[in-house]
């Protein structure tokens, strides 16, 4: 700690965003839950233009229903609740809600992992898919492309919140956050929403819409997959890790973040190397 000292603490005004965006009487909106909501909304939008749209797909055959994306977005939004929230407690903080077993329920108090509501989502798909007879990694493909937009709104709440932010540097864009120490700090929350949100979901239009992956089950899928891993991976080395872990295995660069998102890379560049078009229909 003692190097941070000798940062200089000159830095860019916080702005005085209030986390909460409306409250009537006990009934407050946070950002952070906006954020979600609409990311959701947004996925769930545009994952039906995807399955909507005949020129993305194999010989023309649309993969799935519009009500059956219809009917998903309930399964989306429980898998993104519950394995977000059992991915933060297993993978960040297990020791306090061993304390404190109660504390899991308090989701108010925040405290969401993306790795786990990812394997939520994920498992959610995979049930979903079985249970309509509709092409698993088909169905990956369409949610996974809208999804950046939820992830870069969510990461801009973080920077609202004034949570998750950056290591101690002396870049001209940095920020003191007001809870950060008295740290001029890497606004970690803005990378990752530009990375993980805006620059992952136009490679991802690029794929769908002028590469036609879709017609490449699981490439999609599987180029998201990587792209969050890798941005993520790259993000943490700006990123103040969580205080009740710090860094991992004596290190001062290695985070749990990186950990978890390395499988993910590994997982997608899998997904996209072994992934193959579907075969077109031989003339009779």
């Amino acid at each position: 700690m003692n190097e941070y000292f000798l940062l200089p603490l000159a830095s860019l005004p916080f702005p005085n965003i209030n986390p909460i965006l409306i409250q009537i009487g006990p009934l407050a909106v946070h950002w952070y839950g906006v954020g979600y909501i609409v990311g959701i909304l947004f996925a769930w939008w545009y994952a039906k233009g995807l399955a909507a749209n005949a020129r993305l797909w194999p010989n023309g055959v649309l993969p799935m229903k519009p009500e059956d994306l219809d009917d998903f977005i309930v399964w989306a939004a429980i898998g993104v609740v519950l394995g977000g929230r059992t991915g933060y407690v297993l993978f960040y903080d297990l020791a306090r809600y061993i304390a404190h077993p109660l504390d899991i329920f308090a989701v108010w108090q925040g405290g969401m992992s993306f790795h786990g509501g990812l394997l939520g989502v994920i498992l959610a798909m995979t049930l979903f898919s079985i249970k309509r007879g509709i092409r698993t990694w088909s169905l990956f493909d369409v949610v996974a492309a809208g999804v950046p937009v939820g992830l870069g709104l969510v990461r801009v709440a973080n920077f609202i919140n004034s949570e998750l932010w950056g290591r101690p540097t002396d870049v001209p864009w940095a920020f003191e956050f007001p809870n950060g120490g008295p740290f001029a700090r890497h606004p970690s929350q803005l990378y990752e929403a530009l990375l993980e949100g805006v620059v992952l979901f136009l490679v991802l239009r690029i794929l769908t819409h002028s590469r036609l992956k879709l017609k490449t089950p699981r490439f999609v899928g599987g180029a998201f997959i990587c792209g969050y891993g890798l941005s993520r991976i790259f993000v943490e080395f700006f990123r103040e890790p969580d205080q009740q872990l710090g860094y991992l295995l004596g290190t001062n660069w290695l985070t749990m973040g990186m950990i978890l998102s390395t499988p993910m890379v590994l997982a997608g560049i899998w997904a996209m190397l072994t992934a193959k078009p579907v075969a077109q229909p031989q003339p009779a």
